[in-house]
């Protein structure tokens, strides 16, 4: 069995026992893998073990991957989630390439998405990432300018509204992280009142996924736990 198998398999049992903990499903949890700055050769072997779902930072990194297991045989089951700051300048790269966009926070993102999506995919499905912690630093909208966004957002017809995002602030005590990710529940909850289609909520990492899924999440976004630590000299 490779690392990265056995990571992933141990991911799996920890996503298990936290649903179990807070009587939920594990199926209702999709398990993204966060691929960024890991050579082709590691997704290779996630797949090997049975993962699907892919999470990429990098604009052009993330094309490159894509690009790469085109013509692979597993090529149609793979799906593939932007999840990194979107500039406007590289929004055509992820309207024309991904399934996914995990980080729209701002109508001008939306629309250009949208007007760059190629008529013969599918909607790309967007989440709104809500700056849940009020970090200036942080990417994200502020939880009250979400509905006005969301109406938009729905309205534009080649994107598909799923949900919400969020990267809260570090935060080692669980209590303080279940706290944070209960607004986030409760934003989304708000959310499905108008947008019922409105099914997702992305949040959770390695260090704090538990508290995530007890608040609600339905997609933790792990990367350390399956890939290792990463390289940051990588290409952006």
């Amino acid at each position: 069995m490779s690392t990265i198998e056995h990571n992933l398999q141990d991911v799996r049992r920890r996503i298990a026992a936290a649903a179990a903990e807070c009587g939920r499903d594990a199926k209702e949890i999709t398990l993204l893998a966060v691929s960024k700055t890991k050579p082709a050769s590691a997704l290779e072997e996630a797949m090997a073990a049975g993962q699907r779902a892919f999470g990429e930072n990098y604009v052009q990194e993330g094309v490159d991957k894509i690009q790469h297991f085109a013509s692979h045989p597993l090529a149609p089951e793979l799906e593939w989630h932007f999840i990194g700051p979107l500039q406007s300048n590289k929004s055509r790269l992820v309207a024309e390439h991904f399934a996914w966009c995990h980080t729209v926070d701002r109508l001008k993102i939306a629309t250009r998405l949208n007007e760059q999506r190629p008529a013969a995919l599918p909607p790309l499905n967007v989440l709104i990432q809500v700056n849940i912690s009020d970090e200036a630093s942080k990417a994200g909208i502020a939880p009250a300018e979400l509905p006005a966004l969301a109406e938009a957002v729905a309205a534009l017809p080649n994107l598909r509204l799923r949900g919400l995002m969020a990267i809260p602030a570090p935060e080692s005590d669980y209590a303080r992280q279940l706290a944070v990710f209960r607004k986030m529940a409760d934003a989304l909850a708000a959310l499905q009142a108008r947008h019922p289609q409105a099914d997702t909520l992305s949040m959770g990492m390695t260090d704090d996924m538990p508290a995530a899924i007890a608040a609600g999440s339905t997609m933790v976004r792990i990367g350390t736990a399956i890939f290792g630590a990463r390289d940051y000299g990588a290409p952006q």
